[in-house]
């Protein structure tokens, strides 16, 4: 017989201020990435596939004045990009509407997960650090 078990972890302060900055830091690089779409779709361009966009801003990273981007995993980046490069692949078949920009008041936060940072045992749920 399974059993399930519903648990609430309460983050401490220095968890809490570091989950906001990779959904301060996911918001800005999906934003980005809508409005690089938008540009080029207003030129009459193609589709930018997500992987010229995530070169684009690694390049972007290293420029002084994005450098803050850095603080937060490579993972965050590269899943904002691809759910901005979805929402433009849905409303180009027709699937959903025009993808809109997320705003830091309306848009609740959300946290890319990394399943393997969490690994489950018959009796233990052991976390890896999300904090560097």
């Amino acid at each position: 017989m399974l059993q399930s078990f519903k648990v609430r972890l309460e983050p401490n302060n220095k968890q809490i201020t570091k989950l906001f900055q990779y959904s301060g830091t996911a918001r800005f690089i999906y934003n980005w990435t809508l409005a690089k779409e938008q540009e080029n779709y207003k030129t009459g361009g193609k589709f930018i596939k997500n992987g010229e966009l995530r070169k684009e801003l690694t390049r972007l990273k290293k420029t002084s004045e994005y450098s803050w981007l850095n603080a937060v995993s490579n993972n965050v980046a590269k899943q904002a990009v691809k759910d901005a490069c979805d929402a433009y692949i849905k409303f180009f078949k027709g699937l959903s509407k025009f993808p809109k920009f997320k705003s830091r008041k309306k848009s609740k936060p959300s946290f890319y997960v990394d399943p393997l940072k969490i690994q489950f045992t018959s009796d233990h749920i052991k976390f890896r650090s999300i904090c560097k």
